[in-house]
């Protein structure tokens, strides 16, 4: 029986990186024929509504991601990505609900299995956390994981004086641990190794 849609809670897909490391564009890297941004966004959607997609080249991706999503144009005054933080700030401006789940375009592990167990913690989250976030060796996975809406107030005042870093900000913050169970489901498919790691293991399941 299919899970149903969860109508209080939005989601952000960041597709603004420069995949510098990987030599083209990650979100559009197809993993069994998908491309990364298109599973993404087709597997969030059966749990958030409106999802938001932000990048500066809406363009290149109308095509490919579901009905839907609302594709936002990132502004970027400097002509660069301003990086994942600004994006960020940028798509918050527009939900309206108390919770958004954000993630990265490349996550070609993520299982509707592990967003179900996430959404479950919700409701346990204290009120003084702005954020609900896996554990990161270097501190919190900023990419993978729920907001409250209403931390834009301080994602404002922190880009105002120049802050850029997710790790900073979330420093100055209440943040709640995200239990993940299976931490491979928040790999990031960043460089040509990590595509072809995946496949391997793709295609070893499937031959399973």
């Amino acid at each position: 029986m299919e899970t149903p849609l969860t109508t209080d809670i939005s989601a952000i897909i960041l597709a603004g990186g420069k995949s510098s490391r990987m030599g083209k564009d990650k979100a559009l890297l197809e993993v069994q024929g998908v491309p990364l941004l298109q599973r993404t966004a087709t597997l969030v959607q059966r749990y958030t509504d409106p999802i938001y997609i932000i990048t500066p080249w809406i363009e290149r991706y109308q095509r490919i991601v579901p009905n839907r999503c609302h594709l936002l144009r990132e502004s970027c005054p400097s002509g660069e990505t301003q990086g994942p933080l600004i994006g960020f700030a940028q798509a918050l401006v527009y939900v309206k609900t108390e919770w958004v789940f954000l993630l990265a375009c490349d996550l070609p592990n993520l299982t509707t299995v592990a967003v179900e167990e996430w959404l479950q913690q919700l409701d346990g989250v204290s009120q003084q956390a702005i954020a609900c976030l896996p554990r990161h060796p270097k501190g919190w996975e900023p990419l993978c994981g729920f907001y409250r809406s209403s931390s834009l107030t301080s994602l404002d005042s922190f880009i105002q004086t120049g802050g850029q870093s997710f790790q900073q900000w979330l420093q100055l913050n209440c943040v709640q641990e995200l239990f993940v169970s299976d931490h491979s489901v928040l790999f990031n498919c960043n460089t040509p190794m990590d595509l072809r790691e995946i496949v391997q293991q793709i295609d070893r399941n499937i031959e399973q």
